[in-house]
C-alpha cells in the first residue's frame, strides 16, 4: 500500500510512503504514482496520542510511544 500525505510533521510538506512485501517501508519526496485510490484520511497527532479520520474505517484513537504534532490530510492508494 501508498499513503500520500500533505501536511506537517512529516519530513516533507507532500511525500509518499511505500509499504513493501518484506514489512518494510520507503518514504520519498512528492506523489509517487501510480495511484489508485482505496481511502481518504485525516490525522492529528498530539503528544502520545494519534486521532485517525479514515473514510473506509471509521474514527480511531491510538497511542504512540514518541510525542509528536502533526497535522495530515492523507490517501491510501494499492
Amino acid at each position: 500500500m501508498k499513503y500520500i500525505e500533505l501536511g506537517l510533521g512529516n519530513t516533507w510538506i507532500i511525500r509518499t510512503e511505500t509499504e513493501l512485501e518484506d514489512g518494510t517501508e520507503k518514504e520519498e519526496r512528492g506523489i509517487i504514482g501510480p495511484v489508485k485510490f482505496h481511502s481518504f484520511y485525516i490525522r492529528v497527532w498530539i503528544g502520545k496520542t494519534v486521532f485517525i479520520f479514515d473514510l473506509r474505517e471509521g474514527i480511531k484513537r491510538v497511542k504512540k510511544s514518541r510525542k509528536e504534532y502533526k497535522f495530515i490530510i492523507g490517501l491510501i492508494s494499492y
